[in-house]
């Protein structure tokens, strides 16, 4: 059964900035003005990360704007958020990024098909200059490849 996702925010930095090791599905405790927003699109994690401390993930410099009509019940749109994820999750993802010198990246902001929101955070490793430069000539010889069989197809 495919995954029913409507996306909120997507970080695309990510992918060009990271390689990406293993990818992870985290729930996201938030108060229910910040649903609301969420359902405006109103989400920007391209600068988010996240730490592991205390036993607990957190979901730092994540910005989700405040809901329109929220008035008094809206909370601080920068406030770090707590991330849901099993404890042998994290007791493996923090001996990773302890010992390996990986770090957590936010990929993907979406609510899943039951309407909760959720987080995919990846396990990265930082490129390299060369490799940023290697993968941007890969992706435009497979454009111009494209291009080629497109133009091939129209004859």
């Amino acid at each position: 059964m495919a995954k029913e996702r409507k996306s909120i925010a997507r970080n695309k930095r990510a992918r060009f900035d990271y390689e990406i090791l293993e990818r992870f599905e985290a729930g996201v405790v938030l108060t229910g003005t910040e649903v609301r927003s969420l359902r405006e699109r109103n989400a920007q994690i391209t600068e988010s990360f996240a730490m592991i401390r205390g036993g607990e993930m957190w979901w730092h410099n994540v910005y989700i704007a405040p809901y329109s009509h929220g008035n008094r019940a809206n909370v601080d749109p920068d406030r770090k958020r707590k991330l849901l994820l099993h404890k042998r999750e994290i007791r493996y993802l923090h001996s990773k990024v302890k010992e390996a010198g990986l770090t957590l990246v936010p990929l993907e902001l979406y609510f899943d098909r039951n309407g909760r929101v959720k987080l995919e955070i990846a396990l990265a490793r930082g490129k390299k200059l060369h490799d940023k430069r290697s993968s941007m000539a890969a992706r435009d010889t497979q454009r111009d490849i494209d291009r080629a069989l497109k133009e091939r197809q129209r004859d």
